[in-house]
């Protein structure tokens, strides 16, 4: 709907058309309520546009140059070079990640016109939104209830902004007509390792920076710093880099920092790719005019059962309160936030499910319901395995990874995992709906376990908590 100096009244309004918005819109509509749904900028979720999905693409070339280069130790032989076509790499990503993109489009393109506006939302009061494109009219949605799910976009610190058009995000990857000579990479968050990783197996000149040791997600000291090594034995990787200068000359970016030997050196780049964190799309909302409670990021407190800001008829959802901005967690959000903003002011928790988050690095990292950071000192016992000797592992040479799986001292209850290592994937999964089920370590042994399977490596590690947990 595109008509100017309209009046539109609807009982939900949902400020975005994402993963969190979409889910929104049909909760609210099989609630029995009228919805709008309000988009700015082109419809299809950031999962399916820039973020895993074309990540996953373009890991996947990097995964088949990777294994054509190390098929020797099981006595395969390629004669040749292994070549990889920068052009034919990025046109299948883009190919495959329009493709995805086309699957989302088609399924708002199945929703009603009606049900559909056109323009940014800025709020006037609680219920009523101003939308429309600056420059031009606006249109007035009078509401009873408005669900936030505006997502987020990349942090990018101002520092960085002297590389001028050498800098990009993650979003400009998906975009190249072929691959660069070189990219220095910021965060070895999930972003930033996958995509590194990717491009330096790829052919790519890469280098990762991190700031105060940390390697993706990880809060695990002895995971992380075995992550470290591995990451660090196959590419440049400074966890802790201490940057001395940044610049651009030409058309190339000027990074010097300083070595762990404490030397200077100054390297260029192609590009520069920040992938320091996301930010809620909240600014410009005018969430000034609603009387909602703030954070220091201007994100609306809410309750994270309910995803309600405080008592009011509004409600947040997905990447925009940035509380577990992950695909599925969105999808279960946006429908607790359609679900609650159709049945207000009754409201009731929505699904929270174990949680679970995966990086698709290799080997990937993988942490399941509470993480080492979470649990009290004292109050759980902590079982390992390496997969560096585990069976299957080293039958594929896939033999890299450390597990650390943690149970409750008094009950015995699995509580949570953080790990790198092969396939982990599918043990997250596993590991997940054992957490969901309140499951017991003892329980959890008496579970089957094929061989010769990568999950034997898991049961090493249960059997080890189980013993540490009676001694």
């Amino acid at each position: 709907m595109t008509n100017q100096n309209k009046i539109i009244t609807t009982d939900v309004a949902i400020i975005g058309a994402g993963t969190a918005g979409l889910a929104a819109y049909r909760a609210a509509i099989a609630g029995g309520k009228r919805a709008l749904l309000i988009e700015g900028g082109p419809y299809g979720t950031t999962c399916a546009r820039v973020g895993c999905m074309p990540s996953k693409l373009l890991i996947a070339a990097a995964e088949a140059a990777h294994e054509a280069r190390h098929t020797a130790p099981f006595g395969v032989h390629i004669d040749g070079e292994i070549r990889i076509d920068g052009r034919e790499v990025m046109d299948r990503v883009k190919r495959e990640r329009d493709r995805f993109v086309g699957f989302v489009v088609k399924s708002v393109d199945g929703i009603p016109a009606e049900h559909k506006l056109a323009g940014f939302a800025r709020f006037v009061d609680n219920t009523t939104l101003q939308v429309g494109f600056d420059g031009g009219e606006q249109t007035l949605v009078q509401a009873s209830r408005v669900v936030i799910a505006s997502g987020s976009s990349p942090a990018v610190p101002d520092a960085f902004k002297v590389f001028g058009d050498r800098l990009i995000i993650n979003d400009d990857v998906f975009n190249w007509d072929t691959l660069p000579q070189s990219v220095a990479v910021f965060g070895p968050g999930v972003i930033g390792l996958e995509l590194g990783q990717a491009l330096s197996r790829l052919g790519v000149k890469v280098r990762l920076f991190g700031v105060r040791g940390g390697v993706g997600p990880l809060t695990d000291p002895q995971v992380r710093d075995y992550a470290k090594s591995v990451f660090q034995s196959e590419f440049a990787f400074n966890p802790d880099a201490q940057i001395e200068q940044m610049a651009r000359e030409g058309d190339h970016a000027v990074i010097s920092f300083r070595d762990p030997n404490g030397d200077l050196i100054t390297e260029q780049f192609e590009y520069v790719l920040a992938a320091t964190g996301r930010t809620p799309n909240v600014r410009g909302l005018g969430l000034e005019n609603t009387g909602l409670a703030l954070d220091a990021r201007g994100v609306p407190l809410f309750n994270a059962d309910t995803t309600q800001c405080g008592n009011s008829p509004i409600f947040i959802a997905g990447d925009a309160n940035n509380f577990l901005p992950l695909l599925h967690e969105a999808t279960d959000e946006g429908k607790t936030a359609g679900t609650n903003a159709a049945t207000w002011p009754e409201v009731k928790p929505g699904l929270r499910r174990a949680t679970i988050a995966v990086v698709f690095s290799d080997p990937q990292i993988a942490m399941v319901g509470q993480r080492f950071a979470d649990l009290a000192p004292g109050s759980f016992a902590t079982g390992e395995v390496s997969f560096e000797d585990q069976g299957r592992s080293r039958v594929m040479l896939r033999n890299k990874g450390l597990m650390h799986v943690y149970a409750d001292k008094q009950t015995g209850r699995f509580l949570g995992a953080e790990w790198i290592g092969p396939r982990a994937e599918n043990i997250a999964h596993l590991l997940a709906w054992a957490v969901q089920q309140q499951l017991t370590v003892p329980q959890m042994l008496d579970m089957p376990f094929y061989h010769p399977v990568v999950e034997e490596g898991l049961r090493t590690a249960l059997r080890d908590v189980a013993a540490r947990l009676t001694a």
